[in-house]
């Protein structure tokens, strides 16, 4: 077996990319064809992504943008269909798997509106 093939595939750790509530994109886009279709495709460009660090994400989405809160959580905002649709996700890296923890889906316009650091749109509110 070729020495390159032995170093990818049992050296270097596969980082799979999960996505926690992706339901609730799919949810939010409802009957809206275009929308759905976006995320769809957006959602299986991260299925063949492999991530080991923050800037491997701008490497499989270049218009992405990585923010750093104050309070320390990583955000990163994708751009969806040409930037006519924003998704902000938190993220973590763990040992094998880079989990994307959803926080906001909607347009363009709807993003313009919102705090990237606070928005937590699916978080369930407690009474």
């Amino acid at each position: 077996m070729p020495i390159a093939y032995y170093l990818k595939f049992h050296y270097l750790r596969i980082m799979k990319v999960k996505v926690i509530k992706w339901n609730n994109v799919m949810n939010h886009c409802n009957n809206d064809h275009l929308k759905k279709k976006s995320f769809d495709k957006f959602h299986n460009r991260l299925k063949m992504s492999d991530w080991n660090k923050p800037q491997d994400i701008l490497g499989s989405f270049s218009s992405a943008d990585i923010i750093t809160c104050r309070n320390g959580m990583p955000r990163v905002v994708f751009n969806i269909a040409r930037n006519k649709f924003r998704l902000i996700c938190g993220y973590s890296f763990r040992s094998t798997t880079v989990n994307l923890y959803i926080k906001f889906v909607g347009t363009h316009q709807e993003y313009d509106r919102i705090d990237v650091c606070k928005v937590d749109m699916f978080k369930k509110i407690k009474i």
